[in-house]
C-alpha cells in the first residue's frame, strides 16, 4: 500500500466504503461502473449483454474502461482482500469494493521454457495446482492467490500442461468463489 494512502487513512480513518463503482474483467481490465452502468445490472451478467451489444455496435453496461496508466497503477499497487474475500481498492482513505467477473487475480503466463506467471498486478507468483473448469477455463492456485489465466495465454498454459508441469484438476465454477474464499459481488452482499 501507497504512504500516501496509509496517511490518509489515519488522518480520516471513518470514510465510508463505496461499492458497485469498481470492476475487474476476466482479461485483467479495470472498469469504471457509473450509476447507468450499475443500472444495466451486475458486472459478470453486464459482459453478456455487452459482447452482444458490441457486436451491434454498442458498449453500453459494463461500464468505462480505465486506460491512464497511473491511476491503474495505483489501482493495482492498492488492491488486496479483506478478511471476508472481498477484494478493494484502497482510495486514500476509502475502500473502494471490486466487482469482479471472474476472479480477483488475472494470470499471465510467459512462454517456454520459464512458464513465469505473473497476476494482472504485476506480482510474480510460483504456482502451486492448476485447475480447469467446465467450460475449459484454466485457474492457478499460486503462492499470492488464485485466478484465471488470461485468454491470450491459454497456449503456454497447454504448453505446460502438455511438459507435464501443471496437472490440472477438474472443477466447477460455481464452487470456486467458496473453495479459494473470494467474493464476485460485494455490492450484492449489501443487499443482503
Amino acid at each position: 500500500m501507497d504512504d500516501i494512502v496509509r496517511q490518509a487513512i489515519a488522518k480520516w480513518p471513518n470514510v465510508p466504503d463505496c461499492y458497485g463503482w469498481l470492476g475487474l474483467d476476466a482479461r485483467g481490465n479495470w472498469y469504471m461502473r457509473d450509476d447507468r452502468a450499475q443500472a444495466a445490472g451486475s458486472f459478470a451478467a453486464s459482459f453478456s449483454r455487452a459482447e452482444a451489444a458490441e457486436a451491434a455496435g454498442s458498449g453500453a453496461g459494463k461500464g468505462s474502461l480505465l486506460k491512464h496508466e497511473k491511476l491503474v497503477d495505483f489501482i493495482q499497487r492498492n488492491y488486496e482482500a479483506d478478511t471476508h474475500g472481498q477484494w478493494f481498492f484502497q482510495n486514500g482513505p476509502q475502500r473502494v469494493y471490486v466487482e469482479l467477473q471472474a476472479t480477483p487475480l488475472i494470470w499471465r503466463v510467459d512462454a517456454a521454457p520459464a512458464f513465469a506467471v505473473a497476476s494482472h498486478t504485476g506480482q510474480p507468483a510460483r504456482v502451486q495446482r492448476c485447475m480447469v473448469d467446465e467450460g475449459g477455463r484454466v485457474y492457478l492456485e499460486t503462492d499470492v492467490g488464485f485466478g484465471l489465466v488470461h485468454t491470450q495465454d491459454m497456449t503456454h498454459a497447454a504448453d505446460a500442461v502438455e511438459q507435464g508441469l501443471w496437472v490440472p484438476q477438474e472443477v466447477l465454477a460455481r464452487d470456486l468463489p467458496a473453495r479459494f474464499c473470494y467474493v464476485r459481488s460485494p455490492q450484492a452482499l449489501q443487499k443482503i
